[in-house]
């Protein structure tokens, strides 16, 4: 009777041994990625090219680009979308101006500097949604603290309802995204210029550089690479705005303060039309993306080898 011919076990190189080992060890990560990022994002994609209702949230009618073409001929897109930049364009400005004034301010050093960046702190650390009760309160017209104050100083005769015109609405609620964020881009500016080195700026007052030429030839260039990440992180969460216009106005005065996120959330959840919602989603997307390659375009600046 023949013998079965044994044969030696596969030996698994070293280098194929730790690709299983690397791939066992992100595969949950990679499912969960997937599942809570990448799959909602696919599925919303898909949503907006058909005219699924709210009552039921599943693909329904495939409409083609027909949402995306009927937002890109209305007037009211157009209109949320000019507050929107108007609001990101006021917001993140205001806030890079006092944001650097105050990191420069910090980096000098006066008297009580520590305890000036550490309350810095408590604006940004304030949730959005209570930053926007907030404010709401202080622009009460029956019994609001900006009322208060200004009738105690005697600049107003009477109690006025700062919420009732289109336009000074938006302005004011900007007002409150500044007090929120501007700590934000202070604290990145301020740990920037902590890494600069000293030794320029010496030689630069050596030279008979006087204060502004040292800060706008040398520290400006310098924090360019700061103001580049602080600028895009801010400008897409303003882009984005939503909860502190939700809680401080809620789209009104008379639509005054719909910016294209909150006209996102009243066609997805106030009139039922996902569909819609999910492409105003990706057109939010697509400016955002815009918006931030802008940024890197006129203020990236590669570093020259050699």
């Amino acid at each position: 009777m023949a013998q079965a011919t044994v044969r030696p076990p596969k030996t698994v190189s070293l280098l194929q041994f730790e690709i299983r080992e690397g791939v066992l060890f992100l595969l949950p990560a990679v499912v969960l990625i997937f599942g809570i990022t990448l799959f909602p994002i696919l599925f919303t994609f898909v949503l907006s090219f058909t005219d699924t209702p709210l009552s039921n949230p599943s693909p329904q009618n495939f409409v083609g680009v027909s949402n995306y073409l009927v937002f890109l001929r209305s007037a009211q897109f157009w209109q949320a979308i000019w507050r929107t930049l108007y609001f990101t364009v006021v917001s993140v400005g205001a806030e890079l101006l006092l944001g650097l004034g105050i990191a420069l301010l910090i980096h000098a050093r006066p008297p009580g500097w520590a305890f000036l960046r550490t309350s810095l702190i408590i604006p940004w650390a304030v949730p959005t949604i209570v930053n926007g009760a907030l404010w709401r309160w202080i622009y009460n017209a029956d019994y609001g603290a900006l009322n208060g104050l200004l009738y105690s100083l005697g600049l107003i005769e009477r109690y006025r309802p700062w919420l009732t015109e289109p336009m000074r609405a938006l302005n004011l609620v900007i007002v409150a995204d500044i007090w929120h964020s501007v700590p934000f881009i202070a604290l990145i500016l301020q740990a920037a210029l902590a890494t600069l080195p000293l030794e320029l700026d010496e030689a630069a007052a050596v030279d008979g550089a006087n204060a502004w030429q040292r800060f706008w030839f040398i520290r400006l260039p310098l924090l360019r690479p700061a103001i580049l990440v602080a600028l895009v992180i801010r400008t897409v969460e303003a882009f984005r705005v939503f909860d502190i216009i939700y809680v401080i106005t809620q789209g009104g005065p008379a639509f005054g303060t719909v910016t294209i996120s909150y006209l996102t959330y009243l066609e997805s959840f106030s009139y039922g039309r996902l569909g819609s919602g999910a492409a105003l989603s990706f057109l939010i997307t697509l400016f955002t993306l815009f918006m931030a390659l802008a940024y890197v375009r006129l203020l990236y600046r590669p570093e020259v080898q050699g």
